[in-house]
């Protein structure tokens, strides 16, 4: 019995270090990732200091850049791809959930999830080649005539109706964001006990009134994980956005004009550039992973309030 308990003690002991290093070989590459792009990005931060992320000009020449273009257009574009990829999410997880025929719910939920094996690239052909034509003729065209003469909103309506630019590669990532969201809220869903719907139905809860009292604040960590991995997804994208955004390095000015994103840019540029010019993407590169920290460090915070206020 000694030596068996000796030998228990020797696999918990190795299994819990192996596990550890694992974790920590994570770290290290997380680490490495860093400080790799800090260096790199150095004599950037160097010359221009904090005064490069709100400089607009990008000069290759003369070399003079500034990171404000291309974070407009990443934020921007991600954050519309947000604002219509969620409640398309939410509104396919309630049916699947709660209202969807079982026959239905395993191929429809399949079908939903293949949506996020596509490729990038694939997002990016259709967007330029089917899906900017027919938005160009069939929505910016309309939108502009109703839109673009009115005051205080008009401004966002206007520029060249081509297909192409921030609202449309907003709604290329939106198409692209839409499955992992939808997956992962309609997960985080199946799991609230199936008493407390059944208790709420016997107090004569309609549907939404369960998912809205009961579902979501039970599942709020997992609706707001989805949410970020989107965003995440969103903030980094690359080829998809590269298609359709326009890639023009100059300030947006409207919804319909073209801009630039950090994930474009380096795409389109890190193959010739060098000198200032390569420590400038590497800057960019460094950039968007903080923009990423942010956004995660945000949604943290967002968990940790909400579980405060319903311990209070």
């Amino acid at each position: 019995m000694v030596g068996v308990a000796r030998r228990q003690r020797f696999q918990d002991a190795l299994f819990h270090r192996l596990t550890q290093s694992f974790s920590l070989l994570v770290l290290a590459a997380l680490v490495g990732i860093i400080v790799s792009l800090f260096i790199n990005a150095w004599p950037t931060f160097a010359k221009f200091g904090a005064h490069f992320i709100w400089y607009v000009e990008w000069d290759i020449v003369n070399e003079e850049f500034g990171a404000a273009i291309s974070i407009v257009g990443t934020v921007l574009s991600a954050g519309i791809a947000l604002v219509l990829a969620v409640p398309l999410a939410f509104g396919i997880a309630v049916f699947l959930t709660e209202t969807c025929p079982v026959w239905l719910r395993r191929p429809l939920g399949t079908a939903i999830e293949l949506l996020a094996a596509v490729p990038s690239i694939i997002y990016g052909m259709f967007g330029l080649f089917v899906f900017a034509p027919v938005f160009a003729d069939y929505l910016q065209v309309p939108l502009q005539s109703v839109l673009g003469g009115m005051p205080l909103v008009g401004w966002l309506f206007g520029g060249a109706t081509n297909g192409l630019g921030i609202l449309a590669a907003g709604i290329i990532l939106a198409f692209m964001v839409l499955p992992y969201i939808a997956a992962v809220m309609r997960d985080v869903f199946e799991i609230t006990p199936p008493i407390l719907r059944e208790s709420a139905y016997g107090l004569g809860c309609t549907t939404w009134e369960v998912v809205h009292k009961v579902v979501l604040p039970y599942t709020q960590k997992g609706v707001i994980g989805g949410i970020m991995l989107g965003l995440g997804r969103a903030l980094g994208e690359t080829m998809a956005v590269t298609f359709v955004i326009g890639n023009a390095n100059r300030m947006p000015s409207s919804l319909f004009s073209p801009g630039t994103s950090i994930a474009s840019l380096l795409a389109n540029e890190f193959g010739e550039a060098e000198g200032l010019h390569f420590n400038t993407l590497f800057a960019l590169g460094f950039l968007l992973f903080c923009i990423t920290f942010v956004v995660l460090a945000m949604a943290k915070w967002l968990i940790i309030r909400a579980e405060k206020a319903k311990g209070t």
